[in-house]
């Protein structure tokens, strides 16, 4: 008559099982997280540096000295 009145431990290994599950799910949630977030940090670093490096673009490029221009203008052919 102990096994009726409370005796024994009720089989809980369904819930605890469940709880394991919903762990590792918040700690996959977690990491994912985390990686996005580096993600992000890198695409908005990557695009910052593209803004500043874009004036560089419009340098001539036959110098070694870009930031002085080019000595050619425009139809000078040299024969007026």
């Amino acid at each position: 008559m102990g096994g009726l009145l409370g005796g024994s431990k009720p089989d809980t290994s369904g819930a605890e099982a469940q709880i394991r599950a919903q762990q590792e799910e918040t700690s996959r949630l977690r990491v994912q997280a985390e990686q996005d977030k580096v993600k992000l940090a890198e695409d908005l670093a990557s695009k910052r540096k593209a803004r500043q490096r874009g004036a560089r673009a419009l340098l001539a490029e036959e110098r070694l000295n870009p930031e002085t221009g080019v000595s050619e203008t425009l139809g000078s052919s040299g024969g007026v």
